[in-house]
């Protein structure tokens, strides 16, 4: 098992080609891109997309071909996108021209300093998908790629997943929160970030973002999991809270 797979597996506890039902239900509502329901009527205005950290998916590729005259980029971790591309090749799943592999650690090197390596542009406007990073995340980390993504024009904007503060949380949430928090602690990889809807609302509107929307695993399931065959749903105490927010 390579290096990087053994650290997928630990954090989430199943290999990648084991995943669970709840694993993909979580892959589905971030595919084919970031909260395509939460971003409806925005797509025409968006020249580049910005795939950034965590995931399995091909949602990247699907981005690069489904948005028109679009620039995508790939960020991940180096080690980590060394072993998804590999898998991209060993699955032989093509992947478009206009597609850039970009690899950064946020912790170490800005948003700004990586995606200029890779000759992205940042006089037009992008979206970046940025799902499964901010909880991992330190604060200064967090606020400087905000900041990065609101120097970009008007219309450009960020969908990322985030950690509620666990003093907020219901009696349940918080079991298994804290269930969850054990197993990436001890992988390595602890929980460093958390918000409550509030405060982020405020980190968000303090770094230049004006159009903010927020959504919980009820929202989620309404957009995502409605009427499904097979009655799959996030589960009302899951720990997933997404965030969309508009240059």
């Amino acid at each position: 098992m390579r290096p990087a797979e053994s650290r997928y597996t630990r954090l989430h506890g199943i290999g990648p080609r084991q995943q669970n039902r709840l694993s993909r239900g979580h892959a589905a509502r971030h595919t084919p891109n970031s909260g395509p329901a939460l971003c409806a009527g925005r797509r025409g205005r968006i020249r580049g997309n910005a795939i950034c950290g965590a995931g399995l998916g091909a949602r990247h590729v699907c981005l690069s071909q489904s948005v028109s005259q679009s620039a995508g980029l790939r960020v991940d971790f180096p080690a980590t996108q060394e072993w998804k591309r590999a898998l991209l090749a060993e699955t032989a799943i093509p992947t478009p021209d206009s597609l850039t592999f970009v690899p950064l650690d946020f912790e170490h090197k800005t948003l700004p300093a990586g995606l200029a390596e890779a000759g992205f542009d940042w006089r037009a406007r992008a979206f970046f998908g940025w799902l499964g990073v901010v909880p991992y995340l330190t604060r200064d980390a967090f606020r400087a790629t905000l900041q990065a993504i609101t120097q970009l024009p008007t219309g450009s904007g960020v969908c990322f997943a985030y950690a509620l503060s666990p003093e907020s949380m219901s009696p349940a949430r918080r079991k298994a929160f804290e269930a969850l928090a054990a197993r990436v602690a001890a992988a390595g990889e602890p929980f460093q970030l958390f918000f409550t809807p509030e405060k982020l609302d405020s980190e968000l509107r303090n770094a230049g973002f004006h159009s903010i929307e927020f959504a919980d695993s009820e929202r989620l399931n309404a957009l995502y999991f409605d009427n499904r065959s097979d009655g799959f749903k996030l589960p009302p105490e899951g720990l997933g809270m997404m965030a969309v927010a508009w240059v």
